[in-house]
């Protein structure tokens, strides 16, 4: 009876260490299974404040203007306000890819070339300071990439191209990002555009800070020394000093309400 009863305890231990053995397993697995460029950037948009800011009205000042970008589930609105010496109160609006201008409260009728030059530019302010929020448009493309290391810090290179339909005006631009692998946080982030002659840019972040649940930050604005060099080794050529500083991406009076 006594070697039963042994026996008997000697199964429930081996079963006990197999669970546990089993159960590490399992944990070990979940903790190395690697995370895609899609998880990345969600957890990109929760460490910026997450989905709420998809049904929200925010403001902002860059440089002499303020902005207002309004977004209630799928319905967008890009604003941008300033007074001009000669004209007055300028107001444009970008509703949903649709341009309007009005000067002083009238209306202005502009022609193709002016309409796409404003909502370039309307849309340019807007769509840097939404970042991450907007790389989980439709039109957006997202790959993993070989990862890299800036300043002792590991980080996911994630990179970004656009479908030409619904990718805008700039649906050939290129974008990398570097997210912070602990943090989630887009450190860095470079960028190709053909406008204008084309041109390559790389931005660091600068002064992160949190106002009522979104997480704003800005940029130092930089210019490689060599053009030649890709996007995806700009880590790299940012650590040997290889930019030169153009400007400050500075926000300011910022305020957020949700709807």
């Amino acid at each position: 009876m006594r070697y039963q009863k042994q026996k008997k305890s000697d199964m429930i231990k081996q079963i006990s260490a197999l669970s546990l053995v089993l159960i590490a397993s399992i944990l070990s697995s979940c903790k190395e299974r690697p995370l895609d460029a899609q998880q990345i950037i969600d957890n990109a948009i929760k460490a910026y404040g997450g989905s709420k800011l998809y049904r929200s009205d925010i403001e902002f000042d860059f440089r002499d203007k303020h902005y207002r970008t309004y977004n209630n589930d799928g319905k967008i609105s890009y604003e941008r306000m300033f007074e001009d010496d000669s004209l007055g109160s300028i107001h444009d609006v970008l509703n949903n890819n649709v341009f309007t201008r009005r000067v002083s409260g009238k209306k202005v009728n502009l022609d193709e070339d002016w309409t796409g030059r404003y909502t370039s530019s309307v849309n340019g302010v807007i769509y840097f300071f939404r970042i991450p929020f907007n790389l989980n448009d439709p039109a957006v493309n997202k790959k993993l990439i070989e990862p890299g290391t800036v300043r002792g810090k590991e980080y996911y290179k994630v990179y970004v191209s656009f479908e030409e339909e619904g990718g805008g005006k700039d649906f050939d631009d290129d974008f990398i990002y570097w997210i912070n692998k602990e943090t989630f946080v887009i450190d860095y982030f470079a960028y190709s555009y053909s406008t204008d002659g084309g041109g390559k840019r790389f931005r660091e972040m600068i002064n992160p800070r949190e106002i009522d649940g979104l997480k704003v930050v800005d940029y130092i604005n930089y210019k490689p020394k060599d053009l030649e060099v890709p996007l995806e080794l700009f880590d790299q050529y940012f650590e040997e000093e290889g930019f030169e500083e153009l400007s400050r991406i500075e926000n300011r009076n910022i305020t957020v309400d949700y709807l």
